[in-house]
């Protein structure tokens, strides 16, 4: 039943992007469209036209979203939280903005659990960040996954802080 709901509210956010798109477009608009890596008929290139904000703007920049390469992850759970999906959206449309950058997402998990599931965990966690990025206008081709599980802890501590830590995805660009 869940899955129902998650799929009615993705249908839902495909309809309102889709109703918000400028009517009447001007000849030449494909090729801009083209620029960002969907051409103008393509499928599933749906996602926000925020890439022109970040095209200019520095990976490295304190004050930018695209400064915040880490996405955490609650217990046992590949859900992206609803306070990254911002985040996302801003990587995403950077992406889209530049068509010859890449990212490697790397999923990571706590010390809970065997070290076999954490790896699919991470890999799960990973897949999860993907589909979101490659959904708001990211191209596949853009976009590389490894899980490492719970080999490489940001903290090495053994309670819930240290645990939150290293239950994440970490985007790093080439």
């Amino acid at each position: 039943m869940q899955s129902v709901w998650k799929m009615a509210a993705v249908l839902w956010m495909a309809i309102a992007l889709a109703a918000c798109s400028t009517p009447g477009a001007k000849p030449g608009d494909e090729a801009a469209v083209e620029d960002l890596g969907v051409s103008a008929g393509q499928e599933g290139g749906v996602g926000m036209d925020m890439g022109s904000q970040f095209q200019g703007m520095s990976l490295d920049d304190p004050a930018s979203p695209l400064s915040q390469r880490r996405i955490y992850f609650d217990f046992d759970s590949f859900d992206v939280r609803a306070e990254d999906k911002e985040i996302l959206a801003a990587h995403a449309a950077y992406l889209a903005a530049n068509s010859q950058t890449t990212v490697t997402l790397e999923g990571h998990a706590d010390e809970q659990g065997s070290r076999e599931y954490n790896i699919g965990l991470g890999d799960r966690r990973a897949q999860a960040v993907r589909r979101l990025l490659e959904f708001q206008g990211a191209l596949p081709s853009q976009i590389g996954t490894v899980s490492y599980g719970e080999e490489k802890p940001v903290d090495f501590g053994h309670d819930e802080a240290a645990w939150a830590q290293n239950r994440r995805v970490e985007i790093i660009y080439q």
